[in-house]
């Protein structure tokens, strides 16, 4: 028999319409598939999804009357319900229908769109921000502390000379172990960073003497060049994040998470950041072969700003179409002055990295006389963290995000895409999938949040950008 009624009990999953973030009604993605329904109903929530809600991504509305779900109309959905779910933030209509004191529970960018912001607040309508929740506590993987520990021990010797400065970092191809190595050298400011294709051959590389390093994992880099050899002779560190693994391993991830309890608040709890980076840099890829058809992608100067989960899945896309040499900046490479070294010439820059509030319209990491004076024509610059007039992008040509009725423009030959809603790319029923799950976890799971406003653990404190009433 399902438990009692939780809190928040009715409950609306409701359709994607067209809305200030969703022009067109393009984006058709459902926040909760029909299985994820069926777990909800099982833990005793009566649950009403609107009719036609998950046809846009190959869900029928039979699927969810299977799972428990009982199908309203646009003109019923929102009527008398505590809790109200969606995808992306509401149409301004929709929030005249919500009544008072309920809780609306979507993507809602709610600095981004302050006249439907305004409406919220008079209307006391609690929303839950879903992009601002985060894991509380924070979850870390064994996979993501070894790659950060060996990276940590590659680089020990360069703090105690006091030579990081001045250190060029090349890891050898991109995979999940090698992930938390990339990140954790990012953070450590080295001269430079850059991922590198396995099957390069030793004339082929630009750090070669004893102020370079090369990072790699033995159980996936069989060195097909024999390169290792050469690199050694001419003075260049090597260092193998498997050799490291066999000789401290698990110990070394033990001791680790002994001395480093989880912080309180982790990562984004919802997301698909990396298949939004993947999503962007493949969009970027195919507009810079229309836009430079003889350039051979292989030899494309590629740019990343940001090596978080967003950077991440771009790496891995750039990485997977054979990108010889991917440059990826942290905060010193990105300093005024700096960043135009990087920015001189290249192909394509996919930004992924996210500014402070106070940062935003005053701090441009891409500027327009960036894009006028040292991206060549034809380049592409995609911008994953986009923005409005009153939330700027750190892309200084991106006033607002682009859409999928207009995915991109071109600024002095300079193609830009702010696609909002990335994963749309090709990946909109898989997201939903994941998505979906990560809702339900949220919502019944460890964070609870089905239990109401007066029961927010840490990381859903923060979400709730409006009340609570």
């Amino acid at each position: 028999m399902p438990a009692a009624s939780p809190y928040y009990s009715p409950i609306a999953l409701v359709k994607e319409i067209e809305s200030p973030e969703n022009p067109g009604g393009l984006e058709k993605r459902v926040a909760l598939v029909p299985e994820d329904v069926g777990r909800l109903v099982q833990a005793g929530i009566s649950l009403f999804v609107e009719i036609g809600a998950g046809e846009g991504v190959g869900f029928s509305d039979e699927e969810y009357r299977e799972q428990g779900a009982i199908m309203q109309t646009a003109e019923q959905i929102y009527i008398d319900k505590a809790l109200i779910i969606k995808f992306k933030g509401p149409a301004l209509s929709s929030v005249k229908q919500m009544r008072e004191a309920c809780t609306l529970f979507c993507m809602a960018h709610f600095h981004s769109y302050p006249d439907r912001a305004r409406l919220l607040q008079e209307r006391r309508i609690n929303v839950m921000a879903m992009e601002e929740i985060n894991e509380s506590p924070k979850f870390e993987s064994d996979q993501r502390i070894l790659g950060r520990l060996a990276m940590n021990e590659a680089l020990t010797p360069f703090f105690e000379n006091n030579s990081i400065g001045g250190l060029k970092v090349r890891v050898i191809g991109w995979s999940e172990r090698l992930r938390g190595a990339i990140n954790r050298c990012g953070n450590r400011n080295p001269r430079s960073l850059k991922i590198i294709q396995p099957s390069l051959a030793f004339d082929e590389l630009d750090a070669t003497g004893p102020e370079s390093l090369y990072f790699y994992d033995s159980d996936n880099f069989k060195d097909p060049q024999a390169i290792l050899a050469k690199l050694k002779a001419a003075g260049a560190h090597l260092f193998d994040l498997a050799y490291f693994e066999s000789q401290y391993g698990q110990a070394a991830i033990d001791a680790y998470r002994n001395s480093h309890p989880p912080a309180q608040i982790g990562l984004r709890r919802i997301q698909c950041l990396h298949e939004t980076g993947q999503a962007g840099a493949r969009y970027g890829i195919e507009l810079l072969k229309e836009n430079k058809p003889s350039l051979d992608i292989a030899d494309a100067r590629a740019v990343i700003l940001g090596y978080g989960n967003v950077g991440q899945g771009a790496l891995d896309e750039l990485h997977q179409h054979g990108i010889k040499n991917i440059h990826v900046l942290g905060r010193a490479q990105t300093a005024k002055g700096r960043i135009d070294y990087w920015l001189h010439g290249a192909d394509i820059i996919v930004n992924g990295a996210e500014q402070s509030a106070e940062l935003r319209g005053k701090n441009f990491l891409i500027s327009n006389e960036h894009i006028q004076g040292l991206i060549p024509e034809g380049s592409v610059v995609i911008d994953l963290v986009g923005g409005s007039e009153s939330n700027r992008s750190p892309v200084e040509a991106v006033i607002n995000c682009s859409f999928l009725t207009e995915p991109y423009f071109v600024q002095d030959g300079v193609t830009v895409s702010a696609l909002w809603g990335w994963p749309m790319m090709g990946m909109m029923r898989e997201t939903a999938i994941r998505y979906s799950g990560q809702i339900v976890d949220v919502l019944i799971g460890r964070e609870r949040l089905i239990d109401g406003l007066c029961k927010l653990k840490p990381g859903v404190q923060r979400a709730l950008v409006c009340g609570p009433f």
